[in-house]
């Protein structure tokens, strides 16, 4: 099993979103994330947070807020737990990113881009301002076949 973080961070009605075209061997590839990666060794949820938005963006975060845990199942990946993130409160200049493209999206645009099925679930609990929630994803290749709320099924 694998940990990772991932953190949307806000400005002005918008999400920073990273297009994921540049990573070899990406299986976010073509796809529109928040920001984040997978924790080095002896990091915890909020150091693993810090390091990885520094180095995507350039960003240092001054606040952040855990929002749920979100366990990935696929049938091609090593189970995960994302550690989810928001922050509206950082400072620096924004670099360019080594794994894809950087850019500020309205909120209300995010859910026209590629994204993970998945991915749609959890920004709308942000978007509904949901207390923390566990989700559980289950993937059959890049297909959604389950989704859990809080233990609870939910419909796809």
């Amino acid at each position: 099993m694998k940990n990772t973080t991932l953190c949307y961070l806000e400005q002005n009605e918008q999400y920073l979103m990273l297009h994921r075209t540049k990573k070899q061997q990406d299986p976010n590839a073509g796809k529109w994330i928040g920001v984040g990666g997978k924790f080095e060794a002896n990091e915890s949820p909020d150091e693993c947070l810090l390091r990885e938005v520094k180095e995507e963006t350039g960003l240092t975060l001054t606040d952040w807020t855990c929002r749920g845990i979100v366990t990935f199942v696929s049938d091609e990946w090593p189970t995960e737990y994302m550690y989810l993130f928001t922050s509206t409160q950082f400072h620096g200049s924004l670099t360019d990113c080594a794994e894809g493209e950087l850019r500020w999206v309205d909120k209300s645009e995010v859910t026209k881009l590629n994204l993970w099925p998945g991915d749609r679930i959890f920004l709308t609990l942000l978007a509904q301002n949901e207390p923390f929630f566990l989700l559980k994803l289950v993937y059959t290749g890049d297909t959604l076949t389950e989704a859990y709320l809080n233990g609870t099924p939910i419909s796809i």
